[in-house]
């Protein structure tokens, strides 16, 4: 497909892309947006134009801070909106194209806008299924041998994080403070942490509501399932390491997550699906989905430090995933757990095999051991203040790109 509107090939917003999110310009409400290229494409203004009458969506839903009501009117719907779009601007249609009138209220040059959190995140789930991320950590914490623990191929590892805290790309954060025991000393301390770290993670976002006692099968998840978002799960592990025993990471994790302002389709990313890693030993019934139910999304992270130097520090990709969206959302809910429209459900550190797909600062310097050698010739065993870390993803297939965009964040000091 080629569109009307100038799009460069290595544009992660093609024609085949349209993902969904919330901008404002200067002196205006906030409002639900697509884009293509780099053109913004206010949904608001299509609406009230009747670019979308036939669809019979209330002014209210476009007009909006979050895009929950738009995903809580069903995957019919937000489909069509979404086909609308690539009929609309679709080279073979001149009904937009020569009308410099609409084409002035409904497109503006993603520079001149200010991307909002594209969800209000009423509950939060972090996961841990990457195997190689697992195995790496395990290794570093227990040993080779015991790197996984007894039930890590039985069950997708998750907890419950805070959602109050999830910001979006472009949000800066105060580096956090927290109690510290080094290992060599028989007390803790009150200080700023010594080692932020990031997590390169996908987190996928529900479409659908259920009620208390409602399960979801691996075969009804992608109905669930309205998109997906770049995510950066923030850690300080010297928090961590003191306080997880026994109930798991808090003040380490709750202080800052970042997520890209773009909510990629499930559709969008239909034709990049691959195999998922073989399972052994075979998972239990409920948890069981054969087919490609993993996602081949190449993604990056670049550090930037205070001079403005760029460099890439890891290329990972969303296929090495062990546990899979769909059997995360049913082991989730296969207890009952009611689950809401903006639930977000991060899918953990996301490692490669190699130690330049490694997802994190703990393994990309072995937990400081091998720092991380900068342009400048400083070195980082993790984040430093003024360090601003850039995630970005996408997915390529037979000349066709779907991307996410970046997520975007700047480490200030301690307060």
């Amino acid at each position: 497909m080629k569109s009307w509107l100038s799009v460069s090939p290595d544009s992660d917003f093609s024609i085949y892309n349209f993902p969904f999110g919330v901008y404002c310009i200067a002196n205006q409400e906030p409002a639900l947006a697509s884009i293509l290229g780099n053109q913004i494409i206010d949904l608001a203004a299509m609406n009230k134009l009747g670019y979308f009458k036939e669809l019979n969506i209330s002014q209210s839903v476009f007009e909006n801070k979050y895009l929950n009501d738009f995903i809580a009117l069903g995957k019919e719907k937000t489909n069509k909106v979404r086909n609308t779009l690539i009929e609309i601007f679709s080279n073979n249609n001149a009904e937009l194209a020569l009308n410099e009138k609409n084409k002035s209220l409904i497109l503006k040059d993603y520079s001149t806008v200010t991307m909002l959190m594209p969800v209000k995140v009423g509950n939060y789930t972090d996961f841990y299924s990457s195997i190689q991320h697992a195995t790496n950590v395990g290794t570093m914490f227990r040993d080779p041998k015991n790197a996984l623990l007894p039930n890590y191929r039985h069950i997708p590892i998750g907890y419950h994080g805070r959602a109050s805290s999830i910001t979006v790309s472009g949000t800066d954060f105060h580096r956090p403070k927290g109690q510290i025991k080094p290992p060599d000393s028989e007390q803790p301390y009150m200080g700023p942490t010594q080692q932020l770290d990031f997590e390169l993670e996908i987190a996928f976002i529900t479409g659908k509501s259920t009620t208390l006692g409602q399960s979801i099968t691996t075969q009804q998840a992608n109905d669930y399932i309205f998109g997906l978002v770049l995510f950066n799960d923030w850690s300080a592990r010297d928090f961590q390491s003191w306080e997880y025993v026994p109930l798991g990471p808090f003040l380490a994790k709750n202080f800052c997550s970042s997520v890209s302002p773009w909510v990629v389709t499930l559709e969008a990313l239909e034709q990049f699906r691959v195999a998922s890693e073989k399972q052994v030993p075979e998972v239990l019934p409920y948890l069981q989905c054969p087919g490609n139910n993993n996602y081949d999304i190449n993604l990056e992270v670049f550090i930037r430090d205070e001079k403005g130097t760029e460099m890439q520090v890891s290329s990972s990709n969303f296929k090495y995933m062990y546990w899979s969206m769909k059997q995360q959302l049913a082991h989730h809910t296969v207890n009952g757990c009611n689950i809401e429209v903006g639930d977000m459900y991060a899918s953990g550190t996301i490692s490669g095999s190699q130690p330049h797909e490694y997802g994190s600062m703990l393994e990309i310097t072995w937990r400081g051991t091998k720092p991380l050698q900068m342009p400048d010739g400083s070195t980082r065993k993790f984040i430093n203040d003024n360090d601003t870390v850039i995630m970005k993803g996408y997915a390529l297939k037979d000349n066709v790109r779907v991307g996410f965009g970046k997520v975007m964040t700047k480490v200030l000091p301690a307060i």
